[in-house]
């Protein structure tokens, strides 16, 4: 990945970035799976050429699923929605507290967030 032009994060040496002028992509590894993210679809399909050229592998569209997260999107508003309801459900029923009551776990309040805290 470094020899074209991508940057391990410090944070997670699973995953990589590329920028460019006006934005950047961003490529997590773990294991076989790749999972490719970024504005500019023309450099994201020459990455997968690249890749492609190099490694043997799959383009399976749009991103649905990667490490248990499902993955949804509304382009029209913006949003991308990241869940783990069936792994955490799978889990529930493997140790067998599936019918457990749930209680809220609510912040402290003076913890306050905005969209100016990340980009």
């Amino acid at each position: 990945m470094r020899n074209s032009g991508f940057h391990r994060c410090e944070e997670d040496h699973c995953s990589y970035v590329k920028k460019y002028v006006n934005n950047y992509i961003i490529l997590g590894l773990y294991v076989d799976d790749i999972l490719i993210v970024g504005a500019n679809m023309a450099e994201i399909d020459r990455l997968k050429k690249q890749l492609s050229e190099n490694f043997e592998m799959k383009d399976l569209g749009p991103a649905k699923q990667i490490l248990s997260m499902r993955i949804s999107r509304d382009r029209s508003e913006g949003i991308l929605n990241l869940s783990q309801k069936k792994y955490i459900e799978k889990l529930l029923s493997r140790f067998n507290v599936g019918n457990a009551k749930t209680r809220n776990t609510p912040l402290g309040t003076h913890l306050k967030f905005s969209k100016r805290q990340s980009s």
